[in-house]
This record gives C-alpha cells, structure tokens and sequence, in this order.
C-alpha cells in the first residue's frame, strides 16, 4: 500500500512565513496630536514592538505633528516613553534605528501652509526612504480638531494620492449622541472612502477581547451550550479604581456612558453574543456585530442606574469625591458610573439579561465577562443549612480582560469523604502562566491591521450609529431630570446601591472577583 509523508516545516520557517504575510507595504505613519500622552506612551512603544517583531517592513518612517516646536527633542522623548512604558531596555537593542525613523513637523491643524509643508515633508521621506507615497494619518487629537484636519488632508489632495494609498485612524469618541456622530460619518466620508477609515477602539486590540471569539468558535465544546437554553444571565464589568486623572475638562463633557458603555462595552457584548461569521473577514464580522446590536430593545429608563463618586478610600489611601476633582463643577451631575440591563431579542439570546457596569473609584481594577449557567433542573445534592457546601452554586465563567488576564469556570464538585458534600471550586487559566508576560498594550494588532488595511477589528459607521441609537435617549433622559443624590456611592465600594437593586429585583446578583 502507497503512503504518503507529510512532512511539518521547521517552527523557524513557519514563523518567517506567517510574518511575511503580515508585513505592510512601505509606508509613513503620520500622528496627529503626537506631543499628547498617547503617542508616548502607547503608540511608539506598539510600533517598536512590531519592529521587535519583524513585522515592519524596512522602508518605514513615522511623522510626530503637533502645535508645539518639539523638533529637537520629539525623538529623544520618544525613545524614553518606549524605554519607560513599552518593556522594553535599551540592551534589547534595535531602538535607536528605530528612532532614526521618527522624524516631527510642527504646524496648527487649520493652518493651510503647514500641510503644504507637511506634504512636502512626506514626499521628501518618499525619496529617501522609498515608502512609496503610502500613508497611515492617525488622529490622536480631541474631537473638535477631526474636521479641520481630514478636511484639509483632502484638499491638499493627501487623502486620494495619485501614488500610493491613504487611510486615516480616528481616536473614540465618534460623536457625543447619534446626530453628532451622523454629521461626523458624513463629514469623514466626504474625504475619505469608508475602506480608508479606522475607527479605532483599543479595546479590540486587547488579546483577552479577541480571545473571546476563539474561545467560543474554536472550541467545539462551548458553542453548543452557548444560548437561551443553558445561559442564564451575562454581565459585563469594567471597573476603575482611579479617579479621573485629571481630566476634568473632558470628564465634564463625556461621563461614564460615553466614555465607556456605549462603545468599549458595546464592542464587548457583541463579540459574546453574535452568531458565527461566515468567515473573519472585516465584513463578516462586521455583519453579525450589527445585528446583534440592532437587536437590543430599547432601553428603559427603569433599566438604567449612574452615579458619581463621593470621598472615600482607595487602596488604602483617602481620595477626594468628583466634585472636588481639578476643574470639575461642585454641583456636577456627570456621572461616573453606569449600569443598565439590556435584553436581546433574537433566537439566541430571548430571555437573557445582560447586565453592563461601568465605573471609577470602585473597589478594585477589573474588567470581565461573566456567563452564569442555569442550574440543573433537579438539585439532587443540596442540602440544608448554610455555607458553600450545604448549597448548589450555579456554573459560572468568567472571562478576564484587565488586568490578570485569563478565564475561569467554576463548578461543583465532591468533598473527600463518608458524605456527599458538594462544594464549588474553580478552574483556572492565566495567560502569563501559559504563554509568558505580554509587554504589548494592544495597539500592536490594531495599528498592524490599519497598515494592512484589514477593518475586522475597528469600528464601522453603522455600527457606530446603532449604538449611539440606543444610548442617545438615555442621554436624553438623564439630561432631562438631573440626579438629586449625586454624589451617591463612595469611593473604594462598588457604585450606588441602585445597582444592586437594578441586578436584584430579578433575583441576581453581582459578580465582584
């Protein structure tokens, strides 16, 4: 009988080809707004991890643009934020030929003739570099600098290069309510081809967030129990024990709903409710994020809780309440946390909860997704009495984001001994444990992806305007009737005891690891 050999390339090989794949073409990364903390602290330390990575080509050039003259320290101060923030030593080696790829233009954003010079500026780096005339605009500005600058970009013709191609990354927020996000769309689209825009959400770069798609789909075990029939309740946390930071000014503006729920933990809940993608291309996944959203009824009012943070202690250490933050309004009613229950009302997911928080200044840094099951419909081991053997605890999973990432099941299990005494205990997976420290800070796939021009993990227009439908009349709401008991829950606890009432009148509870 013929056989036939199957023969595994060597690990060394597959990696090179895997990368190979992966490697942008040439290319400029071009940062709006890079004298700001994000550029320093998360977005050079990404790109030079790709370049740790071989996942850079050679022909490569990153452009700081900002107000400030920095030309004679932007570099430097560059190396120091990835040598501080990006894990990285200087004797890892590489970074200071990174660094000769960082070059700083100075202009103001409505200035007409510093993007003359600025595209003189990239055409130069072209010649010199060979990156080929292609370029990646990242907008790491506040929102109200986003129109001036693509507007400008397209007529100074960078945004359709009759050489090379053009994509354009937008920091969050996309709008403060559905309307302003609409006029944004249609202002971007004016300029830009919606394939050209990345709507960037950091939260998609997070491997814990994309883990969640392989630990439902590539898992044959899971996908079958992951509905109506088994589930019972979902709830979605990402908790905060810091306060503003500062940000006072922008706080004001935005509040816990905007700032989170309606995008972060949006993006969250659709990748643990949508259906199976035809494939993961941008497209497909996109299609099943939108109807999952799409979906969601209305939310109530009676479905909703905020509340803002009062004195308190923190880690052992007393912090002030919100009003008395830095350039924040003593009778402030932004909220500071959130909590709302929505219901899906498709075939999937027809009489499940899910339960979002959002909050600062609470008890500890999390965020997770937690799946608790329905109990078995004959409790055949319990037993009266109290403590955690006399009682059968539903099966729960709970999938960690931040910090600690990893994912964990409990359930019950059998006491040694004469008796059965059934008492939970828990599985336990951590990512460090099993694959090592990850010094990346998830920039690394989404700034990738952007070169590459791949849109699976960004945000989409529709998607955008869908959610902010379903946020907007909360806003509205909330406006209308202004909070009488802000500030209303203390610092170091976890939020207002509405919450708990919001989980509570239906018999639940909520997960606090």
């Amino acid at each position: 009988m013929a056989t036939t050999e199957v023969r595994v390339a060597p690990e060394g090989v597959r990696a090179a080809e895997q990368r190979s794949e992966r490697i942008p073409d040439p290319g400029i990364v071009v940062i709006f707004g890079a004298s700001g903390d994000l550029t320093k602290r998360k977005l050079l330390p990404a790109l030079f991890h790709l370049e740790q990575q071989g996942l850079l080509p050679a022909e490569f050039a990153i452009v700081g643009v900002a107000r400030r003259d920095l030309r004679h320290e932007f570099a430097a101060d560059m190396k120091d934020g990835i040598l501080k923030f990006g894990g990285v030593k200087e004797s890892d080696g590489g970074i200071d030929e990174f660094i000769d790829k960082v070059d700083y233009h100075a202009m103001n954003f409505d200035d007409d003739g510093g993007y003359t010079a600025l595209k003189a500026l990239l055409e130069k780096i072209d010649k010199e570099r060979g990156t080929e005339g292609n370029r990646l605009f990242y907008l790491a500005v506040a929102p109200e600098y986003f129109s001036d600058i693509i507007n400008r970009l397209g007529e100074h013709g960078m945004a359709h290069p009759e050489k090379g191609h053009a994509r354009v990354i937008i920091e969050k927020p996309f709008g403060h309510d559905l309307e302003s996000a609409k006029e944004l769309n249609d202002e971007v689209n004016k300029v830009f081809d919606e394939e050209q825009i990345f709507r960037i959400d950091h939260y998609l770069g997070k491997e814990t967030v994309q883990n969640v798609l392989v630990f439902r789909f590539a898992n044959g075990i899971f996908e079958p129990i992951w509905n109506r029939n088994l589930i019972d309740h979902v709830q979605i946390t990402a908790a905060e024990s810091i306060g503003i930071e500062g940000r006072g000014p922008f706080y004001e503006k935005a509040g816990a709903l905007r700032d989170v729920l309606q995008n972060h933990m949006m993006e969250v809940l659709s990748f643990v409710a949508m259906e199976p993608p035809v494939s993961f291309e941008a497209s497909a996944v996109r299609s099943e994020k939108l109807k999952v959203w799409r979906a969601i009824k209305p939310i109530s009012i009676d479905n909703t809780v905020r509340g803002q943070y009062a004195l308190g202690t923190v880690d052992g250490q007393q912090v002030q309440g919100y009003r008395e933050e830095d350039r924040v309004d003593p009778n402030s009613a932004t909220e500071t946390f959130g909590a709302l229950k929505l219901e899906i009302e498709n075939w999937r997911w027809a009489g499940v909860p899910f339960y979002l928080r959002a909050g600062k200044r609470l008890a500890k840094r999390v965020t997770e997704v937690m799946i608790q099951f329905r109990q078995p419909p004959q409790l055949l081991f319990d037993k009266p009495g109290s403590g955690p053997c006399n009682e059968i605890q539903p099966n729960v999973l709970v999938i960690r984001i931040q910090p600690d990432e990893g994912i964990s099941l409990r359930f019950g299990a059998k006491v040694p001994g004469p008796e059965t005494n059934v008492c939970p205990v828990v599985m336990d997976f951590q990512y460090a444990t099993a694959f090592g420290v990850n010094q990346q800070n998830g920039y690394e796939r989404l700034l990738l992806d952007a070169m590459l021009g791949d849109q699976t993990l960004f945000a989409h227009r529709d998607g955008v305007e869908a959610t902010w439908a379903l946020y907007t009349p909360v806003l509205e709401a909330w406006a209308k009737s202004k909070p009488r008991d802000f500030p209303n829950y203390t610092s170091g606890t976890w939020g207002p005891k509405a919450a708990d009432g919001l989980i509570g009148r239906d018999g639940r509870r909520w997960h606090n690891s």
